[in-house]
């Protein structure tokens, strides 16, 4: 397995909120790596619907809701995937290895979307026009988002294939 992103260091506040992002981003791509799509699309802790493609949908969707959205210009909502109504489609969990490589690259595309407005708010303080909260509590909010759900993440991948993260 590729070396990891540490911990982070202590620090200023933004340092370590963006530390602890940082981290849990990579722990996510560190269970997912080196699976094929039939794998990450795989649901190996029954009754739950739960793949590894699916959090990776998932956590797009949060880095949207509390980053790219949140902390920038917004407009009315919209959700990533789809539109989300209560008689709706799953649309992060309920997918299969044909969406793999799409949500893997929209993943990437949304990281670095939220990356750039993140770095447009000089102080933790500071709002967006999305959800009108700081910059510091949208980063909490997606830290715990992954904090949870790699969580998850690490029990589907040891399902998988055995394998352990740290």
């Amino acid at each position: 397995m590729a070396e990891r992103v540490p911990e982070p260091q202590d620090g200023d506040e933004r340092a370590i909120l963006l530390g602890w992002l940082a981290f849990h981003r990579d722990a996510l791509r560190a269970n997912c790596a080196g699976l094929d799509a039939g794998q990450l699309a795989q649901r190996p802790v029954p009754p739950s619907s739960l793949s590894l493609v699916g959090l990776v949908r998932h956590l797009t969707e949060m880095e949207h809701a509390y980053a790219a959205w949140a902390l920038g210009p917004a407009g009315p909502w919209r959700g990533v995937w789809g539109e989300y109504t209560d008689d709706g489609p799953e649309w992060d969990f309920d997918v299969d290895a044909s969406v793999v490589d799409q949500s893997l690259a929209a993943w990437e595309r949304m990281r670095a979307l939220a990356d750039e407005r993140i770095a447009e708010h000089v102080t933790l303080d500071s709002t967006g026009a999305g959800n009108s909260r700081s910059l510091r509590w949208n980063l909490q909010k997606l830290i715990g988002e992954y904090a949870r759900h790699n969580g998850h993440a690490d029990l589907i991948r040891e399902r998988i294939d055995g394998w352990t993260g740290e």
